[in-house]
């Protein structure tokens, strides 16, 4: 089997947890012995990223465009590459790159599988430009495909409001790769080098977005600061327009000693992050289903997540660890977790146990190949 798998973005740092999921799965495919290749676009890509993708093949498009993500490519060459594979996985949703795949597809006749990913919904910025994409292409893209996957449930009337019936689509979950997490600094180096204290961290892992609500974890941790001992709270990500702000909330709080900024980590330093830190706070407002949170819990750390993260069945550990999206939400449950540190061990221990039993990428993939091969199948038997 052949899969062409297509995403503009490869690099943790620029494409978040839709970057990982192709990342992870595309390799997973080629070491379960999936003729896989990759395309993608410069942005934010290194060679030890394309090389920790290996067996999966990487080709990488230059932009013409930088601002735009407007990629150069020869429509020949895009055509021969649709044409040499059997399928296709597009991820994400608002993307020049998936546009030019798609028409190669159809003209192709090759089927192709969407995973949005949550992205469907107009949300944030650019919301005119995204309607008129989805006027000219988008809607067609979703509408036309084969195959539908959904990261959780949650996605199904994302896809309902494209014409999809939620009846026809796959969920097939985010994982994580223990391999990754298995190495890293000692802690005392982690907070040595990162000039943190010895206090118990609070850990938000990801981009410094308004979507990923930093804000509402900022503001949630100030206003209970007296009630949670001597917690510091760690911001590790790229800063996409926040930091700024986020500094002058601590300074309203008065908690600037308490709140650190890191910028972005990978690698070692990332697991080191994550086994360092007593409690991650996933406090978004709107997620597909939250990547952070199971490599949290590979480490052996807990997690509290907000409600918009599609990832409910934290629940079944303790109901207080989804929490709403808002200040006062994030709030009680940092105040009901944090007051008992003999709990949170429990917590971790129980969650590491569900993610390694249900959410490894080695066991995930295969979901990948049988929904592959039964639209292959299909294909095939209507000719």
């Amino acid at each position: 089997m052949r899969v062409l798998n297509v995403n503009s973005f490869l690099d943790f740092k620029t494409g978040g947890g839709t970057a990982e999921r192709t990342f992870q799965m595309s390799r997973h495919l080629a070491c379960a012995g999936v003729e896989c290749t990759v395309l993608t676009i410069d942005t934010g890509l290194d060679d030890a990223r394309i090389s920790a993708m290996k067996p999966a093949v990487t080709v990488v498009l230059p932009l013409l465009i930088r601002r735009f993500f407007v990629p150069i490519v020869s429509w020949n060459k895009l055509r021969n590459l649709v044409s040499n594979v059997d399928i296709i996985h597009l991820m994400g949703h608002w993307s020049l790159l998936n546009a030019l795949v798609y028409i190669a597809a159809r003209i192709e006749n090759k089927p192709y599988v969407v995973c949005p990913a949550g992205a469907l919904p107009i949300f944030g910025r650019s919301r005119l430009i995204k309607k008129l994409y989805n006027l000219i292409v988008g809607n067609a893209l979703i509408r036309n495909a084969s195959g539908w996957i959904a990261v959780t449930a949650a996605e199904f009337p994302h896809f309902e409001a494209y014409g999809i019936n939620a009846a026809k689509v796959t969920v097939i979950a985010n994982g994580v790769s223990e391999a990754d997490f298995l190495v890293g600094i000692s802690e005392q180096e982690f907070r040595s080098k990162y000039k943190l204290s010895d206090a118990p961290i609070v850990l938000f892992m990801g981009r410094l977005n308004p979507i990923k609500g930093p804000d509402l974890l900022l503001q949630a941790f100030g206003a209970i600061q007296n009630d949670i001992g001597d917690y510091q709270l760690v911001f590790a990500g790229p800063d996409e327009g926040m930091q700024e702000m986020l500094v002058d909330l601590a300074k309203q709080y008065n908690i600037t000693d308490r709140v650190h900024f890191l910028g972005f980590i990978n690698g070692s330093d990332k697991a080191s992050a994550y086994k360092a830190a007593k409690l991650l706070v996933v406090p978004s407002r709107q997620e597909a289903m939250s990547i952070v949170a199971l490599e949290a819990g590979v480490c052996g750390t807990a997690a509290m997540l907000t409600d918009q993260c599609g990832f409910g069945e934290i629940k079944a550990i303790n109901e207080r660890l989804e929490v709403e999206a808002t200040i006062s939400g994030i709030a009680d449950g940092l105040r009901y977790i944090l007051n008992q540190p003999n709990m949170i061990d429990g917590l971790a221990s129980t969650f590491q146990t569900l993610v390694l039993k249900k959410y490894t990428w080695n066991s995930i993939v295969m979901n990948y190949i049988e929904m592959y091969k039964t639209i292959l199948l299909s294909k095939n038997a209507a000719k």
